[in-house]
């Protein structure tokens, strides 16, 4: 099997093939949580949009070591593939999925059983302590599909298939958009399920767009095809599990911290009452779509330095990253631009209750502009991700978030009210952006690049 990587294109073209679909993608993925979210606010109300929203840290710290687990699988696929080295890849994909799977059936046995200690720990507003149960008993059930539909969708990344996932989301939104307000509404004779609606609208969607996956996979004759020999890997390969963990561990922590860290703020802004708790969620759903181009940027990064460093071109790192910040600039940018002109209509599709509006418009111009940061900052740590050095920009972007976001915003709530949360964002990811580019240019660079495979 041929490399796929050509080091004759312009790294900027790489990057615009990568990541055209991957962007899309991500986007549909966006909008499927915003349609849920727009569902709940104006078919039910304010009180489901913040139930719902409750969840949204918890949903994070789950899925934390799942999310590591594909940033490191992805690492070695990309290398692997860009080696020409079709039967590494599928072991990697099948060991990677095998744990998976494991890993969700173990939080959908046990996690509803926790699920209202958690949410009262997060001091979840009374009002919305019973609906945000619900619907969090519900989505832990998902969980089993959830992970499989994240990891595949990584892997398939990390072989360049930015095309496949992409029609994935496709037919997922598209399940989620009619099984969810049917639920809400009771069309057609369907059990009026109010806020769990939007969980089972999810697992709906991941139940159809993974058969649809595994028909397509099959057609297409892809490696990682739903065949006898896929299947022979389907299984944890200890050494394979070790290495991916070396990669995935790290990425897997930082992104720990990053929801407890999340878990922190949303204790904070519960304190100001259930408009803020329904404004945070709506916040997140816009500045979404702005973070996540910003990561798919990085995950392109990492990629395509995955597959160049197993392909052999070594030199390449460094293009890829000076590249990934400028697309980053000109893209995260221009939808900075558009969420900043078209704010308020923007919340106004969420909700029309006017508190949480303003609030929700106050936490987005605050904190928006500050993508740019953190989109520059991923990128960095991306790339160094791809040659395997993981531990300290990890533990760089950790410190930022224990030494900076936390004791920023517990500070400043305390001073100058809700508004400190959102001031502590954007210093946060200008001191992330800081640690990064500090080690990248003076040890990153000067180190031996060398495959992992």
């Amino acid at each position: 099997m041929r490399s796929p990587f050509n080091p004759h294109t312009p790294t900027w073209k790489l990057f615009l093939i990568f990541l055209g679909p991957m962007m899309l993608a991500n986007i549909l993925q966006s909008l499927s949580g915003t349609l849920n979210s727009i569902f709940l606010g104006h078919m039910i109300g304010v009180g489901a949009l913040a139930a719902a929203s409750a969840f949204f840290p918890l949903m994070l710290f789950l899925i934390s070591f799942i999310m590591g687990l594909g940033a490191g699988s992805s690492v070695l696929i990309g290398q692997a593939w860009g080696a020409g080295q079709r039967e590494r890849v599928q072991a990697v994909a099948g060991t990677t999925l095998a744990v998976g799977a494991i890993g969700g059936l173990a939080i959908a046995l046990f996690g509803g059983t926790f699920a209202p200690r958690l949410l009262a720990a997060l001091a979840t507003p009374p009002d919305i302590m019973r609906e945000a149960t619900t619907y969090a008993r519900v989505m832990l059930v998902a969980m089993p599909g959830f992970f499989t539909f994240l990891l595949l969708t990584s892997i398939l990344r990390g072989v360049g298939d930015t095309i496949t996932p992409l029609y994935a989301l496709i037919v997922s939104t598209l399940i989620g958009v009619v099984v969810t307000p049917a639920l809400i509404a009771g069309w057609g004779g369907l059990p009026r399920l109010g806020v769990a609606s939007a969980a089972y609208g999810a697992i709906a969607s991941f139940i159809v767009s993974l058969a649809w996956l595994s028909w397509y996979l099959r057609r297409r004759n892809h490696p990682f095809a739903p065949t006898t020999q896929f299947f022979r890997h389907l299984r944890i390969d200890g050494a394979i599990l070790a290495s991916v963990l070396r990669i995935g561990v790290p990425t897997a922590l930082q992104m720990v911290i990053v929801s407890l860290a999340e878990v922190a703020l949303l204790g904070m802004v519960n304190r100001f009452g259930s408009e803020a708790t329904a404004a945070y969620g709506v916040g997140n759903q816009v500045i979404g779509y702005v973070q996540f181009p910003a990561i798919s940027i990085a995950i392109a990064a990492s990629i395509l330095g995955a597959q160049a460093i197993g392909a052999g071109h070594t030199d390449r790192p460094g293009a890829i990253t000076r590249t990934g910040i400028m697309i980053n600039f000109a893209i995260t940018g221009g939808l900075l631009l558009l969420c900043y002109l078209f704010a308020r209509p923007i919340i106004g599709m969420f909700t029309d209750h006017q508190e949480t509006i303003r609030i929700a418009l106050r936490m987005l111009y605050i904190v928006l502009w500050s993508m740019l940061l953190f989109g520059a900052a991923v990128v960095i740590s991306g790339v160094m991700r791809a040659s395997g050095t993981v531990m300290v920009p990890v533990l760089l972007s950790i410190s930022a978030i224990l030494l900076v976001e936390i004791p920023v915003a517990w500070y400043l709530s305390r001073t100058i009210g809700l508004d400190g949360v959102w001031i502590a964002y954007p210093v946060t990811f200008a001191a992330m952006l800081l640690f990064q580019a500090l080690y990248y240019r003076l040890v990153w660079r000067r180190k031996k690049i060398e495959r992992l495979i």
